[in-house]
């Protein structure tokens, strides 16, 4: 063409290699989906325990064992055939599935884009009979011996797909999610076992149990336990139930909230939003509820078949479902003991000393290099005398501060020229103490005394396993202390300063989901962020005025003059004088 328009191009059928591997990249995204598949497939074999096995993330090998029901030899071809499976009948409906996927469209999927072997022996069997494909195109048949169940080994992932392969995850990244996506399994079926090996090595375990409370515990960590409160009730088309923890133990971002509908892990932004809309009045803007929350509904008020991988689902009656589980929630979050007397509750870290304000790494604003205080107000003080006020004088990026006084130990509250603004403490002391770690990049290392248990959920283990140096070069040694337990020998340091060793289940949770969204995505950036929030002044620590002048002045010499703590959290927030008057009808008509 001499117009420079593109020729165009005939319509032609793709060859069917090429089919399989477009099919094979709606389903099998990474490794983690491949263990999604197969372990959602044992569970639908009545399996009553589940083994997944995983090589360099599951990039180089996947393997899953189960001991359910197995597949006869005369049905291991249709297995791994498109359009096959033994969860649908042949004339449907569609409509209504009660299992967690089709089993031939998993494994079809799956062998597509990889060397997959599958080795089963059903109940009865004298031996087990398999299965291998290459490709999508069957290569054999074999004998091996097994007790009864399946397993499924999967080798080589994408390698006739190269483009996906190179976008993958590094190995570390890979394990941590795959022991998240067992996590959701076993949350949404908590009777059945599983457990997740790396390199050989234990990672996660997950053991079988009826109480969904017991089984939370095991993934969001022991604390949930005793700071959590039961939610259930009738929805329309059905029931829910399930746990919510309270304020104390709210999380970082949004992925701590389980959700599982008839038995299915899923993702639902009406469900998740109702339910943090059910503690608005609790929570922050930046910190979510966690919990894990069931519904069990009729097959005909939801359709699963959304999303590819049954991830997402929609519901009949969404609108009145979604306003169901708001109230039930919200319910049971009133109703539940002292929600507001967070010291009674155990926190994310560890329950905190009874009777004992809380405590940080600093053990008092003397380790900050200030001079020792007199105790904080409880309560705002009233006016004082002009000479006793401390005064900060106006800069690039605030107007001029006359401190007032302080509120329960966390929050100033200081004059302007047109209004108030009122200055969290903690906010300005831990950015100060980010800016001076991300500068000087000086940490030091601390031996405990008395090392500190610390309780890990399955993905803090696992994240534990997979940044393992990144962790001790943040100056946390971490060390396995008995089954299931750990425990920490040295916490970092910082000028005289430093971090409570409960920060560790913060810094593993950050790593496991990647960096939040107010943070550079950078490890260092956001292990000086970690340090800084658990060694910086905390609500309960005693500050005196000078002193938080003294923090403002010194935020006034950085660079960007930033406004927020390293997470995003307001250092600021102010009150004009007309909104003042406004609230107080003192404005005219």
């Amino acid at each position: 063409m001499t117009d420079g328009r593109a020729s165009a191009r005939p319509i032609r059928r793709l060859l069917p290699a090429t089919v399989e591997r477009i099919a094979a990249g709606e389903v099998v995204e990474r490794p983690a989906s491949v263990v999604k598949e197969l372990v959602e497939n044992a569970v639908d074999a009545g399996a009553a325990n589940v083994s997944v096995r995983i090589e360099k993330g599951g990039t180089e090998r996947v393997e899953v064992a189960d001991d359910g029901q197995g597949i006869a030899p005369d049905e291991l071809e249709l297995a791994v055939e498109r359009h096959a499976t033994s969860k649908l009948s042949p004339e449907g409906p569609v409509e209504r599935i009660d299992s967690l996927g089709f089993r031939g469209e998993a494994l079809a999927a799956i062998g597509a884009v990889s060397r997959l072997r599958l080795l089963s022996r059903p109940p009865g069997r004298e031996a087990a009979e398999g299965i291998s494909v290459v490709g999508g195109t069957v290569a054999g048949r074999f004998v091996a011996a097994r007790a009864h169940g399946t397993t499924v080994e999967v080798e080589d992932l994408f390698f006739n797909t190269p483009a996906r392969r190179k976008f993958q995850r590094s190995p570390a990244g890979e394990q941590v999610e795959v022991v998240r996506v067992v996590e959701r399994l076993y949350l949404a079926r908590p009777s059945v076992g599983m457990r997740v090996e790396s390199e050989g090595r234990e990672i996660a375990v997950y053991p079988p149990t009826t109480a969904l409370r017991d089984a939370a515990a095991r993934v969001l960590g022991p604390n949930f336990l005793g700071g959590s409160f039961p939610v259930r009730g009738e929805v329309p088309g059905g029931r829910l139930y399930g746990a919510c923890g309270l304020p104390p133990l709210a999380a970082s971002n949004p992925s701590s909230l389980y959700l599982a509908v008839n038995g299915r892990p899923v993702a639902s932004r009406p469900l998740a939003q109702a339910v943090r809309v059910a503690f608005r009045d609790a929570l922050p803007r930046t910190r979510y509820p966690v919990g894990v929350l069931h519904l069990e509904l009729d097959a005909d008020a939801l359709d699963v078949n959304v999303h590819p991988t049954k991830r997402e689902v929609r519901f009949a009656r969404e609108r009145e479902l979604s306003e169901a589980v708001l109230r039930l929630v919200r319910e049971a979050l009133l109703s539940a003991p002292a929600v507001a007397d967070v010291d009674r509750f155990p926190r994310p870290g560890g329950p905190a000393p009874a009777r004992e304000p809380v405590r940080t790494g600093v053990e008092s604003t003397r380790d900050l290099g200030l001079p020792s205080p007199p105790l904080a107000q409880r309560t705002l003080e009233g006016s004082l005398p002009e000479g006793t006020r401390a005064v900060v004088e106006e800069s690039p990026s605030r107007p001029r501060l006359e401190l007032l006084g302080s509120f329960a130990a966390l929050y100033w509250v200081a004059a302007t020229d047109d209004g108030l603004v009122v200055i969290d403490q903690h906010a300005v002391s831990e950015r100060l103490l980010f800016e001076s770690l991300r500068r000087d990049r000086a940490l030091g290392r601390q031996i405990l005394v008395d090392p500190v248990p610390l309780p890990l959920s399955g993905g803090q283990r696992a994240a534990l396993a997979a940044h393992a140096d990144a962790i001790r070069a943040a100056g946390f040694e971490v060390e396995p202390f008995g089954p299931d337990r750990f425990r920490v020998r040295s916490v970092p340091s910082f000028r005289g300063r430093r971090a409570r060793a409960e920060g560790v289940r913060e810094l593993l949770d950050e790593l496991a989901a990647g960096a939040r969204p107010t943070l550079p995505d950078d490890l260092a950036d956001r292990t000086a962020a970690t340090i800084a929030c658990h060694a910086a002044v905390r609500a309960g620590d005693a500050v005196a005025r000078e002193e938080i002048a003294d923090l403002l002045r010194a935020l006034d010499t950085l660079p960007d003059r930033p406004k927020t703590c390293p997470h995003g959290r307001p250092i600021f927030v102010r009150i004009a004088r007309s909104q003042l008057d406004r609230w107080f009808l003192r404005t005219g008509p």
